[in-house]
């Protein structure tokens, strides 16, 4: 009986990194290369993984982490002091 349940769980396991995978490629397939900044870098159009806004950023996403816009982004960053 313990053996089906711990099978079930590295089963669970493997989809939910597969479904990982699978958004961390729609993301990075969403991220529209762009024109250049001041600085010349390419900048990606990307949505806001907090509004939904679409926002440029500097870098590709890889999808596994979120993206924030320039406003959800100022939110979330730790104060200085």
């Amino acid at each position: 009986m313990e053996e089906e349940k711990k099978e079930k769980t590295e089963e669970e396991v493997k989809e939910e990194e597969e479904k990982e995978e699978e958004a961390a490629a729609e993301v990075s397939e969403e991220a529209e290369e762009g024109e250049k900044d001041k600085f010349g870098r390419t900048l990606y159009t990307v949505k806001c993984s907090e509004c939904g806004k679409e926002a440029q950023v500097p870098f590709k996403p890889s999808g596994d982490r979120p993206v924030y816009c320039r406003e959800c982004y100022q939110k979330r960053k730790p104060k200085r002091f």
